[in-house]
């Protein structure tokens, strides 16, 4: 299972990675203008509509996991790190036992 895990880690990474660069955000206003473009030939149709709603609902809701991934990895990691630095700096009691959830 932990093959598993850390292959969509990896998967979850690369997508995240490339999502936020702007040769992603340019293919997809390309893809929109593109398909825009298309209207008139199938006439503006309910499917032809349809085509890029279901899509970009397809693709919205598969990126809300593999960015939440992403995110739940990176917070962690914070998190270890500033539990080192609070660990091996001289901070107060209060503040090592301080925690956002109480």
């Amino acid at each position: 299972m932990s093959g598993k895990i850390d292959a969509f880690s990896r998967f979850a990474n690369a997508v995240s990675k490339q999502s936020g660069k702007p040769g992603t955000f340019a293919f997809a206003v390309g893809a929109v203008l593109l398909w825009a473009a298309t209207g008139p030939i199938f006439d503006f149709s309910e499917t032809w509509q349809l085509v890029v709603n279901t899509a970009t609902t397809i693709l919205t809701f598969l990126m809300v996991f593999v960015l939440q991934n992403s995110q739940n990895r990176d917070s962690a990691a914070l998190q270890a790190k500033l539990d080192e630095l609070i660990l091996t700096s001289s901070a107060e009691n209060e503040l090592r036992n301080m925690s956002w959830n109480d």
